[in-house]
Parts: structure tokens; C-alpha cells; sequence
């Protein structure tokens, strides 16, 4: 077989082949990142486990810490029915966090932090409730020390953690969760809304 003839038969398999990979939608390169480059499991729990200890632990332990001292004051306005509600606001507060955390690694293959994104979108659980409810058990549990320790510096701390988060969420989050996950972000934000949970979950995927 000479030269002419071997490219004529390499040209005709490729258009073959072309054929059948139109006709059956066969994907011409791989939709999804090679398995050695996507974060597995057990590194999307470390990580996620990392940050927790050092980004929320430092937002919501060690500043309400360092300004109240944990030390108890009188209940505000005299009434200890603030204590009772801050406790609840902090039992409510910690497995919302938790349970966050954890879909992120296991079930999204990253972490909550930005320079380890999750690889799929979140959208089961707590999040067919409300769209960011890191950030919202991260206020309860903030809020709950100030009122449980009596202290207004830890609640005038919490409005302004809150509005971090918010413009965060707002200019940063969002535009990159579009970016990245496109129509399917956009129906999971149609539909959740980003602070105020829904009364019952989304049911949308």
C-alpha cells in the first residue's frame, strides 16, 4: 500500500468515525477532569476540616472570645429569656454549620474555601432551604453568644460579620458560582433564596 493510498484510508475512518460521533452525541473530549485531578473524598474532608477549624473557628469562637471574654453579664434588658434564646440560636447554629461543611467535601469534592471550590454544585440538605446556610448558622451562632453572655459588642460584632458575608456573597460568590455552573446555578438561585429559608425544600433536582 503506498502513501496516497494509506491517507485516503485514514481520511475515510476519520470522517466515519466523525459520523457516528454526531449521530450517537458521543462528547469529542471528556466532560469531566481526569479522576487524578479532581479532589477525592478523603482530601475534600481534610481540607474542609482545616478550614473550619481556622476560618470559622476564628470568626465565630475566637473574636466573640476575645471581646466578651465569655465572661456572663446581666441578661439584656433584664430578661433571661435572651440566655434561653441565645442557647437555642447556638444549638440551632452548629450542626447547620457541620452538616455543611460535609456536603461540601462528599458530595460537591471540595471545600469551602475559595482556593479549593467544590467541583459539583450543592444543592441537597440544608441548601434546598436556603442558598448560603454556612453563613447563616455562623450568625446564629455569633448572635447566640451575645445574647446568651449578655454582650453588645459581640452582637454590634455580628452585624457586621453578617454584612461581610453579604457583600462577599453578593460581588464575589455569586458572580463565580454563575461563571462556573451556569444554568444550573442560576435555577437553584431562581428558586432559593439567598438569606430567609423556605418553608419547604426546594425539590427542583
Amino acid at each position: 500500500m503506498n502513501a496516497n493510498q494509506k491517507g485516503r484510508i485514514d481520511s475515510c475512518s476519520l470522517s466515519e468515525l466523525t459520523l457516528l460521533r454526531k449521530l450517537f452525541n458521543v462528547p469529542t473530549r471528556n466532560p469531566y477532569p481526569p479522576q487524578d485531578k479532581r479532589m477525592k473524598r478523603g482530601t475534600a474532608l481534610a481540607g474542609s476540616a482545616l478550614f473550619l477549624v481556622i476560618a470559622p473557628g476564628t470568626v465565630m469562637i475566637l473574636v466573640p472570645w476575645w471581646i466578651s471574654r465569655w465572661h456572663i453579664e446581666p441578661p439584656l434588658l433584664g430578661l433571661s429569656l435572651f440566655r434561653v434564646i441565645g442557647v437555642i440560636m447556638m444549638v440551632a447554629g452548629l450542626p447547620v454549620l457541620l452538616d455543611s461543611f460535609a456536603r461540601f467535601a462528599l458530595q460537591g469534592l471540595g471545600t469551602p474555601a475559595p482556593v479549593a471550590p467544590p467541583a459539583h454544585l450543592v444543592v441537597t440538605g440544608l441548601y434546598r432551604y436556603v442558598r448560603n446556610p454556612m453563613y447563616v448558622s455562623g450568625v446564629l451562632i455569633i448572635a447566640g453568644q451575645g445574647l446568651f453572655f449578655g454582650n453588645l459588642g459581640v452582637l454590634t460584632y455580628v452585624l457586621v460579620v453578617w454584612l461581610i458575608f453579604h457583600l462577599f456573597v453578593l460581588f464575589y460568590e455569586e458572580p463565580v458560582l454563575r461563571g462556573k455552573f451556569g444554568a444550573e446555578y442560576d435555577e437553584f438561585r431562581a428558586n432559593v433564596r439567598r438569606w430567609v429559608p423556605r418553608l419547604r425544600p426546594w425539590q427542583g433536582k
